[in-house]
């Protein structure tokens, strides 16, 4: 887990399946996984630990995040990528089919409700 955000990084905003809350993380490598072609694997996350204000949230997916080496998510939790950064590589799959077509998807209501 790195601690300072160097070059590029990906903000991967994505739909948390045990609450339907919307969560961004910030990885270093954006990647296929090995579960399968509906999977990406989320590795190398970023946190800022060097600011003056601290948000709550943040340090509570640093916690949660805290021993997990990869994240494995499916396609269809996946809201957005967004590479950020001066150096920005292309970001390719290797077993992309470029035919896949996801349907938009409503937001679950929390449980309980």
């Amino acid at each position: 887990m790195s601690n300072s955000i160097k070059d590029s990084y990906y903000l991967v905003t994505y739909r948390d399946p045990k609450d339907g809350q919307t969560v961004s993380l910030k990885a270093k490598k954006v990647t296929d996984s090995s579960l399968g072609l509906s999977f990406i694997a989320l590795s190398d996350f970023i946190f800022e630990a060097e600011t003056l204000v601290v948000n709550p949230a943040e340090e509570d997916l640093k916690k949660r995040f805290a021993s997990v080496k990869t994240i494995h998510l499916s396609i269809y939790s996946v809201l957005s990528i967004e590479e950020v950064g001066l150096e920005q590589k292309a970001l390719t799959f290797e077993k992309d089919k470029s035919n896949l077509v996801v349907f938009p998807s409503t937001p679950r209501p929390p449980k309980g409700q």
